[in-house]
């Protein structure tokens, strides 16, 4: 968000000119940027929609979701900007309106622990979707972390999945949080052995 237009001109391979031509303002950029996500997000309004349970729709719904941050960690300010460009703007809402019909779907199906609501799958999605803003190792990690917390939304008496991959070392979390790559190790030691 904080890049100038003359940068994203440079990284797109474009001129500056046909960036103005095309997004004459920073906003202009953003909208059209969001709009690309609003069409990404319905697209997967769909596949939810054709889930066999409830349970199956929001597990959908928070997977594709939290993939969705993940693959783009550009997309959370994208949208933050898009709310003060036009507080207005609110194509999802036919969306939420399902997703609160699955978690009552889901409660009432025994799946959903019952003091749960569609808020709290909001912020799990963005809690999970926030690790792709640290790359390396979580960028892998995130299924995992997102079946840890599925299972204690799941109903108590609901059978627990095994979950996928492995946890992480305690050196791959540290280099994955501190953005230490080995690389970053040695330049860092020969600094101090240099200094």
């Amino acid at each position: 968000m904080d890049a100038s237009l003359e940068e994203i001109a440079r990284r797109a391979d474009v001129g500056v000119a046909t960036l103005y031509r095309n997004f004459p303002t920073r906003d202009d950029l953003v909208r059209a940027l969001y709009d690309i996500a609003i069409a990404e997000l319905f697209a997967v309004r769909e596949e939810i929609k054709t889930a066999p349970t409830a349970w199956a729709g929001l597990v959908l719904y928070t997977e594709r979701l939290a993939e969705w941050l993940v693959a783009d960690p550009s997309l959370p300010p994208i949208l933050k900007r898009m709310a003060v460009i036009d507080p207005t703007a609110r194509p999802s809402v036919e969306f939420e309106s399902h997703i609160l019909s699955l978690v009552a779907q889901a409660k009432k199906d025994g799946d959903l622990r019952s003091d749960v609501d569609s808020m709290d799958l909001a912020v799990v999605i963005t809690m999970i979707g926030s690790l792709g803003t640290l790359g390396g190792g979580y960028t892998g990690q995130w299924r995992r972390q997102l079946s840890l917390v599925l299972d204690g939304l799941r109903s108590p008496e609901k059978a627990r999945p095994k979950l996928p991959g492995r946890p992480l070392s305690v050196k791959e979390f540290q280099a994955t949080v501190h953005g230490l790559t080995r690389r970053s190790k040695r330049a860092a030691r020969g600094a101090r052995a240099a200094g």
